[in-house]
């Protein structure tokens, strides 16, 4: 009797290893199939080390990129695959963030039920929210500069312009060691950058909601060109005589919002660079941002005037910036960005600002148009912007230009950066300006 006691409990305890192994499996099975269905060694997805099957469009149905078992076969258009490397990408993963990469198991079509396989074994296509003629313009309008161009829905979150240089043409591409160096970053998604003064913009939210408006309406500061903070000397472009609060950012004074940042303080600087979405990565189909850098000393006073005007230690993701732009011009709550033009959910953010802090916004942002850059240089659009020139060691600014246009047809954000260049409103200005009345005109 006591071996069969024995007995039954030895079987007893295989039952349960073999059922704890079971349902094991079942559970990596379940959380981790997708990624054994895309390893390399799966022969009949990959053919000479590429996918082989599934395709990639843009927004408007042009075929980017077709993964068959001799090749893939991109668009004719060679400008249009330089515009589009980074979010089409190429066969051997190069570009991490792009569609070859983050959406293989889309294109691929695994299920937990039928694995990988597919009735035609063309596998399924992918719709991107790109524009690839507007990415062209944007590639265009950068020329041979290094830099960026990003231009999205406000209103829906669809990503209609994404372009990174240096570039490479995913036909064929360059080797790791040959590229020149960021040729497979997609410096929109994965990049960090001195924002210089666009940084402004999170300063004026801080001081629209942390000051009195009391002390908002009697702020002025008289600029000499420099300003001095325990001895150290923060300079401006030029002496801009006697600013208020709404010329200080049309201007761009770097004394006035020396002297801003010390009035709302490191703390406040601190959290409104969190509430803007500054240090927040988006989930935009399985395709994240990283995340921006950014430091404010309460005990140093001069450090923080210079993280406010976006220097110091400021490392900017433009994605981030770009979703600012979209709550600013949406009364303070913006929208999550898509790369897919299928994904018609909208996602909104959590409140960045108050309304009526946006409103304000709004009005300086128009005032900074009207006043520094010109309207003439932006015919026909009703646009809100602000200019950044960050300096950065050893080199020429980087130029930046961000903001909005309101339309009601084209309800569109955008960011551009032209790398060791110089001024923002006069480099990257322009580059705006061409890839907006493309948009608006063609």
């Amino acid at each position: 009797m006591r071996k069969l006691e024995h007995r039954a409990v030895l079987l007893l305890i295989l039952a349960l290893v073999l059922f704890s192994g079971l349902a094991f499996f079942v559970f990596r099975y379940v959380t981790e199939g997708t990624t054994w269905a895309m390893k390399y060694y799966n022969s009949h997805i990959y053919k000479s080390g590429h996918l082989a099957t599934g395709r990639v469009y843009d927004r408007n149905g042009t075929l980017m990129a077709d993964n068959t078992a001799k090749d893939i076969e991109y668009v004719d258009d060679t400008g249009i695959r330089l515009a589009t490397a980074h979010a089409v990408g190429d066969g051997y993963g190069f570009v991490s963030t792009s569609a070859e990469s983050a959406f293989r198991d889309r294109m691929v079509g695994y299920n937990l039920v039928t694995g990988t396989y597919s009735v035609t074994r063309k596998g399924n296509s992918v719709h991107l929210s790109i524009d690839s003629d507007v990415c062209l313009a944007a590639y265009n309008a950068l020329g041979s500069r290094d830099g960026l161009v990003a231009v999205y829905n406000y209103k829906t979150g669809q990503i209609i312009c994404m372009v990174s240089t240096p570039t490479f043409d995913p036909a064929s591409p360059p080797s790791a060691d040959n590229a020149k160096s960021g040729t497979f970053m997609n410096k929109f998604l994965s990049g960090n950058l001195t924002p210089g003064s666009i940084f402004k913009l999170v300063t004026s939210a801080a001081a629209i909601e942390k000051l009195s408006s009391k002390d908002l309406k009697k702020f002025s500061f008289n600029c000499t060109g420099v300003h001095e903070i325990d001895g150290v000397k923060i300079r401006c472009t030029q002496a801009h005589g006697k600013v208020d609060f709404d010329g200080a950012l049309a201007k761009s004074c770097n004394g006035a919002f020396a002297e801003l940042s010390r009035k709302v303080g490191a703390r406040s600087l601190r959290a409104y660079t969190r509430k803007c979405g500054l240090e927040t990565t988006y989930d935009m189909d399985d395709v994240y941002n990283v995340k921006g850098s950014f430091e404010f000393p309460a005990d140093d006073e001069v450090s923080t005037a210079w993280a406010g005007i976006g220097q110091w230690k400021d490392m900017l993701n433009p994605c981030s910036m770009l979703v600012y732009m979209g709550a600013i011009a949406n009364d303070g709550e913006s929208v999550v960005p898509r790369l897919l033009s299928t994904d018609t959910s909208i996602r909104h953010t959590k409140r960045m600002i108050k309304a009526s802090t946006a409103k304000r916004l709004r009005k300086m942002m128009k005032n900074n148009v009207e006043v520094s850059y010109g309207e003439g240089n932006f015919p026909g659009l009703d646009i809100y912007a602000k200019s950044g020139t960050a300096e950065v060691e050893g080199r020429k600014p980087n130029a930046w230009f961000t903001g909005f246009i309101k339309n009601n047809k084209y309800p569109y954000a955008f960011i551009v950066c032209v790398e060791d260049s110089g001024s923002g409103a006069q480099v990257a200005g322009p580059v705006a300006n061409s890839v907006l009345q493309y948009i608006v005109n063609e």
